[in-house]
């Protein structure tokens, strides 16, 4: 009964995470194609061109306080 349960547990989950692997995945690919000079981050500048929900919350995604965003800022607010 046990293994049902846990069974049925992880079927239960399993959209969920499919669901974050997906948003990930678009947000990455956004993220390649506003990357102009493919340098890895985002300058407020590629933001508004490319991501403009990014470019609008750039200050709270740039955790670091570097002028840039990271994928990995991204995806982590994101993930909130």
């Amino acid at each position: 009964m046990k293994f049902l349960v846990a069974a049925f547990s992880l079927i239960l989950a399993w959209p969920a995470a499919g669901a974050d692997t997906s948003r990930n995945e678009e947000i990455a690919e956004r993220f390649a194609a506003a990357d102009t000079n493919h340098d890895g981050r985002l300058t407020l500048a590629e933001a508004q061109a490319g991501m403009p929900r990014v470019a609008a919350n750039f200050s709270k995604i740039d955790a670091d306080g570097s002028g840039t965003v990271t994928l990995a800022e991204i995806e982590a607010l994101a993930d909130r």
